[in-house]
C-alpha cells in the first residue's frame, strides 16, 4: 500500500469541537508558516500563506461582536496580526457592552461604533469581518462592497435565498475577494480530495456523505442572557435589520437566536454549512443543486421545562442534495445523537474517505477496478482545519486577487443547497432549482415562492 507519510491512519469518526479556540491556536502559529503542496484551482486552493512585511499592510474593521465575532475574529486576528500584517482600526456592534470590551481588547486607536455604515464611512479600511447574526449578514456585506471593502461574512452566507444572488452578483460586478466563515474550506484534505477526483481516481463520482452531530442535554445554543442588555443598552431595532417580529426586546431571541426561524435556519444555517461546503469543493467542480429534500425532526426536546418561548427549528434533519452530473451528497446534523459515521465521496472506481479536520485523505478501490486503482493513503496533509488558517487564506487572497477558498462561487452554490433545504422541510416539497432562472418549483412545474422575512408564517 502506497502511503504518503509515516503517520497512522485513524478512523475518521469523532465529531470536531465547534469552537475549541485553545486548541487550535497551539498550532495555529506552524500551520501558517506551511504551505500546503496543492495547485490553485478553480474555487480557490489553498494559496501560499502571505510572509509578514511582503505585502502592504490590510487595516482590518469588524461588524458584530458576540461570541463569534470577538472570540473566533477579534481574538484570533489580534493574535496573528503580526503574522498576517494586519491592522485592527475599528469595531462596530448594536450593543455598547461589546464595543467597549472589544475597544479596549484590542487597544492603540482602535475606533468603536454602534453603527456599521459609520465604519464603513472610514476611508482607512481595506476589509471587513461580519459576524452578525444571519438576517444581518447580506445587507452590511452589500454595503461593504460598495464602499470598497473586501469581506470575510460568516457562514451561512444569508438568511433567504435572494440575498445570496444580490452578494453573488455584487462580488462579481467588482474586484473585491469574499470569504465565507466556513473554515473546514481551508484544510488541505479537502483539496486533495479534490484534485484525485479531477484527475479521474475514483471514476465517476455517485455520491458523498458528511455529518455534524452533537448532543447537549441542556439544549443546544442556550447560552447565557447577560441582563445587562436591554433596549436602552443597545439599538435593538438595528439588530432586528429586516426581521419584522418580535418588535419589542428580548434577551432570550438576542442571545439565543439560532433557535428561532426568523432569524435562523437552525442546523441548517450553523452545523450544516461546515459539512457542506467542504464536501461541495471536494467534489473539484461544485455545482448548483437540481434537487433538494429535507426532513427535520423534534421528536427530542431539549428545552428546560416550562421555559418560554420555544425553540421553533428541528433537533435533527436529513437533506439529501442532486446535482445535474448526477453526484448525489447526504448531509445529516444533529443536536440530540452525537454518533458520526464519517465523510466519503463515492465513485464508481475507487471512494475517498476524508479526515474530519481535512488531515487525511484514504484511497479504497473498488473491487472490479483493483488492478486498476491502488489503494493509497495521504496522512499528515497540512493544514487542517482551523479558523486562523481561514482567517490567512483570506488575507492572502485579498493580495495575490486569487480567489478565496470558501469563494463567493462555492457560497452561493451551497446557500442554494441550504435554502432549498429549509423550504423544502417547512413547506413539504421536494424543491427544483434551475440555475438559468434562479427559480424554485416542484417536481409538476409550480413555482416555489422562496422564504423571506414577512412570509414566516
Amino acid at each position: 500500500m502506497k502511503t504518503s507519510s509515516q503517520t497512522r491512519f485513524s478512523p475518521f469518526s469523532g465529531p470536531l469541537p465547534r469552537r475549541d479556540f485553545l486548541k487550535r491556536v497551539s498550532g495555529a502559529t506552524a500551520a501558517l508558516a506551511a504551505t500546503a503542496a496543492l495547485k490553485p484551482r478553480v474555487f480557490g486552493q489553498a494559496p501560499s500563506v502571505n510572509v509578514a512585511g511582503a505585502n502592504n499592510r490590510l487595516v482590518v474593521g469588524y461588524i458584530g461582536l458576540g461570541q463569534q465575532g470577538f472570540h473566533a475574529h477579534v481574538r484570533l486576528m489580534h493574535q496573528f496580526a503580526q503574522a498576517n500584517n494586519i491592522a485592527q482600526a475599528a469595531v462596530c456592534d448594536v450593543w455598547s457592552k461589546r464595543v467597549d470590551e472589544a475597544k479596549g481588547f484590542v487597544g492603540g486607536d482602535c475606533a468603536g461604533f454602534a453603527r456599521y455604515e459609520e465604519l464603513l464611512a472610514r476611508k482607512d479600511i481595506d476589509a471587513v469581518v461580519i459576524a452578525t447574526h444571519d438576517p444581518l449578514h447580506a445587507k452590511p456585506t452589500l454595503d461593504a462592497l460598495q464602499a470598497g471593502k473586501h469581506v470575510y461574512v460568516e457562514k451561512p452566507m444569508t438568511r433567504y435565498l435572494g440575498e445570496a444572488f444580490e452578494i453573488h452578483d455584487a462580488v462579481k460586478a467588482g474586484k473585491l475577494c469574499f470569504q465565507l466563515g466556513s473554515q473546514g474550506c481551508t484544510a488541505a484534505g479537502w483539496h486533495k480530495s479534490a484534485e484525485l477526483i479531477r484527475e479521474g481516481v475514483i471514476g465517476t463520482p455517485v455520491w458523498g456523505q458528511g455529518y455534524y452531530c452533537r448532543n447537549n442535554p441542556t439544549g443546544e445554543w442556550n447560552y447565557t442572557i447577560d441582563a445587562s442588555a436591554t433596549a436602552e443598552s443597545m439599538d435593538w431595532k438595528g439588530w432586528l435589520g429586516p426581521v419584522n417580529k418580535p418588535v419589542a426586546f428580548s434577551g432570550e431571541h438576542y442571545f439565543r437566536w439560532r433557535k428561532y426561524y426568523p432569524f435562523c435556519a437552525g442546523l441548517l444555517g450553523d452545523l450544516v454549512p461546515h459539512r457542506l461546503l467542504p464536501l461541495m469543493l471536494a467534489t473539484g467542480n461544485p455545482e448548483f443543486p437540481r434537487r433538494v429534500v429535507c426532513v427535520g425532526a423534534h421528536n427530542v426536546d431539549t428545552d428546560a421545562v416550562g421555559s418560554a418561548p420555544r425553540r421553533d427549528v428541528p433537533t435533527h434533519v436529513n437533506l439529501l442534495v442532486e446535482f445535474p452530473s448526477g453526484l448525489i451528497l447526504t448531509v445529516a446534523a444533529s443536536m440530540v445523537n452525537a454518533r458520526s459515521p464519517g465523510f466519503a465521496i463515492y465513485g464508481h472506481r475507487a471512494t475517498l474517505e476524508i479526515g474530519t479536520s481535512g488531515e487525511a485523505v484514504r484511497l479504497i478501490p473498488e473491487k472490479p477496478f483493483a488492478d486498476e486503482v491502488d489503494p493509497e493513503e495521504f496522512t499528515g496533509l497540512t493544514p487542517i482545519e482551523g479558523i486562523p488558517e481561514h482567517h490567512a487564506n483570506w488575507f492572502d487572497s485579498i493580495r495575490n486577487g486569487k480567489p478565496a477558498n470558501a469563494s463567493v462561487d462555492l457560497a452561493v452554490r451551497s446557500q442554494v443547497v441550504i435554502s432549498l433545504a429549509e423550504i423544502s422541510d417547512r413547506l413539504n416539497v421536494a424543491c427544483l432549482f434551475d440555475e438559468k432562472t434562479r427559480k424554485v418549483t416542484t417536481q409538476d412545474g409550480r413555482d416555489v415562492t422562496p422564504l423571506t422575512y414577512g412570509l414566516e408564517a
